[in-house]
């Protein structure tokens, strides 16, 4: 069966996304549900939940090592010559 690959900004959306998914669905049934048996509990859920956005931001901003748009400036003599000096980077690597 094919597998679909997502592309490096799908899969940092979609991973940005379930975590503030995640974020916001703590601090509903913290203050919803949780809070009706124990406030101490839905007062933890909330610390959790306030500690998540930072990361799904970190997370969804990092790139990935195939990605090559962060390096491109909008200067085209600029980004050639940056892509000159990859190229001699990965021949003295080899």
């Amino acid at each position: 069966m094919y597998a679909h690959r997502r592309l490096p900004a799908q899969r940092r959306h979609r991973r940005y996304f379930v975590m503030m998914a995640v974020c916001i669905t703590l601090f509903v049934l913290a203050w919803s549900v949780v809070r009706l048996w124990s406030v101490p509990a839905a007062v933890g859920m909330c610390v959790v939940a306030m500690v998540i956005p930072p990361i799904a931001a970190i997370i969804g901003n990092r790139r990935e090592p195939d990605e090559r748009w962060w390096d491109e400036s909008g200067d085209p003599e600029s980004d050639r010559w940056w892509r000159e000096l990859d190229e001699q980077d990965d021949k003295h690597s080899q």
